[in-house]
């Protein structure tokens, strides 16, 4: 077994079956050890915008992490618009980027480039392994990295795989990892939201992240019932649930005058996995972040 079987062994191991992907010579390997495993559904794409954009909407929709295959840095960057989407999105994702075999970097062949740099700004977890016995292992651990709870940098894991690395023996597939559990919220923040939202102010319940699915909804309508709170989203929500019976929240707006608008007259703004509302370009006339004067807000559960 070489290293990117003892790659794609761990990754269906740790639940990753789809590879989106657009690889080029470096990735041979990787393709060849795709091939030997029919467990693992391989859809080829002809832009790596295409195999990014696919990944994230799969992995939103799965709840687990897709696998790309990238061609260098070169379809890294082709690839970067939607993973900044996906960063933003906190999609979990497991990047494999095709590098130079090390002995070759150092020549400086025509493809070659500064992956690290590429891939630092939507990654939450990145490195490159240097043997091939090293790339199970970074495996697992980038796919734990993916399905834990999110760094400022985002949920996608990127392993940048040279080939030699790729094409070497190794001594197999590794175990997979638990991935961290999230922070919990503790009963004093809890309490304290709670006393705020029977306060008798104009309140909001702002939800974003898991908030957003069934149980998030349903909860969240429960409080708007009992204290008269009215419950929005974000803007731009990785996902929301929907289906018969289902609450139905209202989506904030885009654009800075239409966020004011509609929160005008509020007194505090609950965030549950949410941040406060951020304008998308700073207008002269338009505070950066979009709340009326005198509201307040209060984090019930931060991302």
């Amino acid at each position: 077994m070489n290293g990117a079987e003892s790659m794609i062994q761990t990754s269906l191991a740790a639940g990753v079956e789809v590879c989106f992907a657009n690889p080029g010579t470096s990735e041979m390997y990787l393709v060849k050890a795709i091939d030997t495993a029919p467990e693992m559904r391989a859809v080829l794409a002809l832009f790596e915008g295409v195999v990014s954009g696919a990944a994230d909407g799969y992995a939103r929709m799965a709840g687990k992490p897709a696998m790309t295959v990238l061609h260098l840095g070169a379809g890294l960057g082709n690839a970067i618009a939607n993973l900044h989407n996906a960063r933003r999105a906190r999609t979990p994702m497991l990047n494999v980027v095709g590098e130079m075999s090390v002995v070759h970097i150092a020549h400086d062949a025509p493809l070659t480039s500064d992956i690290q740099s590429l891939a630092a700004p939507v990654s939450g977890w990145l490195r490159t392994p240097q043997t091939a016995g090293a790339l199970a292992s970074d495996t697992a651990e980038a796919i734990a990295a993916a399905m834990g709870p999110p760094s400022p940098s985002g949920r996608i894991s990127t392993l940048i795989v040279p080939t030699d690395v790729g094409a070497d023996e190794a001594t197999g597939p590794a175990e997979p990892i638990a991935p961290q559990a999230p922070a919990t919220v503790s009963g004093e923040t809890v309490s304290a939201c709670a006393e705020a939202l029977r306060g008798g102010k104009k309140t909001g319940i702002l939800l974003a992240s898991e908030a957003c699915g069934e149980a998030g909804l349903r909860a969240a309508a429960r409080v708007a019932a009992a204290t008269g709170a009215m419950i929005f989203t974000e803007t731009f929500i990785a996902r929301l649930e929907r289906g018969a019976g289902l609450p139905m929240p209202r989506r904030l707006p885009y654009f800075p005058e239409d966020v004011l608008g509609t929160l005008a007259g509020f007194d505090m703004l609950v965030l549950a996995g949410a941040s406060a509302p951020v304008s998308f370009f700073k207008y002269p006339d338009y505070p950066s972040v979009l709340l009326p004067e005198g509201c307040e807000t209060k984090a019930l559960a931060t991302v």
